[in-house]
């Protein structure tokens, strides 16, 4: 199934699950348990990524299949242009496209470990743009591209407009559907898609949502990503700082009640950063579900 053809169902929500290889075997055992446990909730589809530098790439492949052969959920996968040539690229295309997988996730990618920017690899590509017209090149519409889009600006791009300008390249290249970056006030997402679709961008926009767990961690991720956590949020986490079950609870509250009010406003779905944890994600999709929203 091609992630882009269930955005064109008449009041199309699609909830999706995003992972990220593990490095151990008994990661690898945690994860499958982990997407066993949520395949009950019949996600429209999961992503795994690519790792930094294309660290992860054959687990990648090998995740993806997994989970489109033994778990029977449709997958796609993430592909970065870090670290590799074009051949490099074709030739793990080839092997995703001949295992029956019909959904790419194309990005730039993050500098690997180490470093503090990008540097486009001798023989390979510099923008994701530039991906997404060699997928289409030799793939035309037998696969369907997702891509990203930063609602408070791409962390190496703060001019707002450039930045909306840049999404429109890469939706012109051939981008089916778009998911944002993590975000935690909903009017970054909202005042976004205004701004996007003033643009003349048509493509599904779908909200990129992660439930809070550890105050540390997510205060990692908005710093690397650019993300802002609004004032009365970091208040009340700030204050259950040194008590994850706290942090973790409040997340949880949090997320659900961002997904509740984006769905009202007309979001066409959710996509879960799940960290490879299933209980935040199976709590607020069972809530959806409950309500009818999902």
């Amino acid at each position: 199934m091609k992630i882009g053809e269930l955005f064109k169902k008449p009041q199309p929500r699609v909830f999706s699950f995003e992972f990220f290889p593990p490095k151990t075997e008994a990661g690898q055992t945690s994860l499958e348990r982990t997407i066993r446990e949520l395949s009950d909730l019949a996600p429209s589809f999961v992503s795994v990524t690519y790792g930094a530098g294309g660290s992860t790439r054959e687990k990648t492949v090998d995740l993806v299949q997994w989970i489109q052969r033994e778990a029977h959920i449709t997958a796609m996968a993430h592909l970065t242009c870090v670290g590799a040539t074009q051949g490099e690229i074709g030739g793990v295309l080839d092997r995703l496209t001949g295992a029956g997988i019909e959904n790419i996730m194309a990005l730039r990618g993050d500098p690997p470990a180490g470093q503090d920017r990008f540097v486009q690899h001798e023989g390979g590509f510099g923008y994701a743009n530039d991906l997404i017209s060699f997928i289409r090149s030799r793939h035309a519409d037998r696969v369907c591209v997702g891509g990203a889009c930063y609602p408070e600006g791409h962390v190496e791009c703060r001019d707002l407009d450039r930045d909306i300008a840049n999404l429109k390249h890469k939706i012109e290249a051939g981008l089916d559907f778009v998911v944002t970056q993590l975000f935690f006030d909903n009017r970054v997402y909202f005042d976004f898609v205004t701004r996007a679709r003033a643009a003349g961008i048509t493509v599904p926009i779908v909200p990129g949502i992660m439930p809070i767990r550890n105050l540390a961690s997510v205060e990692r991720m908005t710093k690397l990503g650019g993300a802002t956590i609004p004032t009365t949020l970091f208040a009340e986490l700030d204050r259950c700082r040194g008590d994850d079950a706290a942090v973790a609870a409040l997340g949880v509250a949090h997320a659900t009640a961002q997904c509740v009010e984006l769905l009202h406003g007309g979001a066409p779905g959710v996509h879960f950063y799940t960290l490879n944890q299933s209980p935040a994600t199976r709590v607020i999709l069972t809530a959806l579900k409950t309500a009818r929203l999902a």
